[in-house]
């Protein structure tokens, strides 16, 4: 089903004293020295309470990330000396769930591309599970809650919920009880402050089923909870490897940042050099930040992808990342204004860059023209050419584009990637800085093929 969605110019726009009391107390909570210490402070008062390390898993049946992570967990918790609690959870709703028409394809799709590479099974993504497949999956996980069955239970339940043929049905709990069970489960990931499915909590901080897994092992390594200290993490995030060979004109990545996604920030300088190490041709279509396109985003989850997009960044090498000057808004239009200028000047990469650099690192009030003109000449611009163009239209028509093309592949979040071939074809389609690994890796299988006589 194509979704189109039409964002108008739809801003926010905080005042100038809340911008600024921001650009103060961001960089502070995503600082490392206050997480080493909060994370110091839960080893303390673990060791004072006399606690195992216990890992709280929050499993949302229809979720194919979910599904993902019980195949990992029995593994994980061979390796680390810890507790595993689970829990039955309905999954995000309201402003937590901005896109409920594109998620369950989407995740589908994308848990298909990614499950190879690590080594996971993830039988059929065209599959979506019917409701009463849902609810018996359900009951049957609430009858085996907090007992050792429940992993390897979820596992069997999700192979048949996404494709790899019908489980056996086994006796559940009654309706009654298995209400009671997601209640239960939902109040607590509610209490500790957060709202998906797929996730692990331990020791004051969220991991993301696989794709975050490695920062929980490190975790624990660093703690001594581990029982293989010497040997390689589970599930370490791959480098970013497009290999040996060179392409000649057959792909081409098309990238999708948006101006104010701290998860663009960090990872568009990475994607632009590597589709340069593997001479990819490059497509630029940025589009309007979500929440200036309608797309709902609650405080909690804001709260989460700040933190997360911090760890993101420190995995990344991307140092500096956490001072942040929100370009919300009025900034960004103004941007937006410029970066045709940009682009008829060879400069739209570049542009992009030093903005994103300007919002995320270095503290830099975009709102002003100060502010915008650090960053047209840290993209090697020149100010006074540049500066002719500020506010006009005609930009617009061409971020719509952007933004509608995004939807009808089915992505609606930045920064996404679309990697093509001659004519159109379409290789791989990814979304999320955690996904560029991915694309490097099919940039190297496709140009690996290639490179055989």
């Amino acid at each position: 089903m194509k979704v189109t969605r039409q964002s108008g110019a739809a801003s926010s726009t905080p005042s100038r004293f809340k911008r600024w009391l921001g650009s103060r107390v961001v960089p502070r909570l995503l600082s490392p020295a206050r997480l080493a210490k909060q994370r110091a402070d839960a080893e303390s008062a673990r060791l004072k309470a006399g606690l195992p390390h216990v890992v709280e898993y929050f499993h949302q049946v229809d979720d194919p990330y979910s599904y993902l992570a019980v195949q990992v967990l029995p593994a994980f918790c061979e390796r680390y000396d810890v507790e595993l609690r689970c829990h039955l959870v309905s999954g995000p709703g309201g402003n937590n769930l901005p896109e409920p028409d594109l998620l369950p394809s989407y995740a589908r799709r994308d848990c298909a591309q990614f499950a190879p590479h690590v080594g996971l099974q993830f039988p059929n993504p065209g599959l979506q599970p019917s409701a009463d497949a849902i609810a018996q999956a359900q009951r049957e996980l609430a009858a085996c809650e907090g007992t050792q069955a429940f992993l390897l239970r979820a596992m069997v339940l999700g192979a048949a919920l996404f494709g790899a043929g019908p489980a056996s049905v086994r006796e559940g709990a009654s309706d009654a009880e298995t209400k009671a069970a997601l209640s239960k489960g939902d109040a607590r990931q509610h209490e500790l402050k957060h709202y998906a499915g797929a996730m692990l909590y331990y020791g004051g901080e969220w991991y993301w089923g696989v794709d975050r897994l490695y920062h929980l092992e490190q975790r624990l390594v660093e703690l001594g909870a581990s029982r293989h200290p010497d040997e390689p993490l589970l599930y370490p995030r791959p480098a970013v490897d497009v290999g040996p060979h060179r392409d000649h004109g057959k792909l081409t990545l098309e990238v999708y940042p948006s101006l104010r996604s701290p998860y663009t920030a960090i990872a568009f300088d990475a994607a632009i050099a590597m589709a340069e190490k593997a001479n990819v041709n490059v497509v630029l279509r940025p589009v309007m930040p979500m929440v200036m396109r309608g797309v709902s985003l609650s405080a909690e989850k804001g709260r989460y992808i700040l933190f997360d997009a911090s760890r993101e960044a420190a995995a990344l090498g991307a140092e500096g990342f956490g001072g942040m000057y929100d370009p919300i808004g009025e900034p960004i239009l103004k941007a937006f204004s410029l970066y045709p200028h940009a682009e008829s000047q060879g400069r739209a990469a570049q542009f992009i860059s030093a903005f994103l650099h300007a919002a995320f690192y270095d503290r830099v009030n975009t709102l002003s023209n100060r502010g915008l003109r650090k960053v047209a000449e840290q993209a090697g611009l020149d100010w006074q050419q540049a500066r002719e163009h500020l506010g006009k239209p005609g930009w617009e028509e061409d971020i719509e584009n952007n933004q509608q093309t995004l939807y009808a592949w089915g992505s609606w979040g930045v920064p996404s990637f679309r990697l093509l071939g001659r004519n159109g074809a379409v290789y791989a389609e990814f979304w999320g800085q955690d996904r560029l690994w991915v694309v490097a890796a099919e940039i190297r299988r496709l140009l690996a093929e290639d490179a055989q006589p």
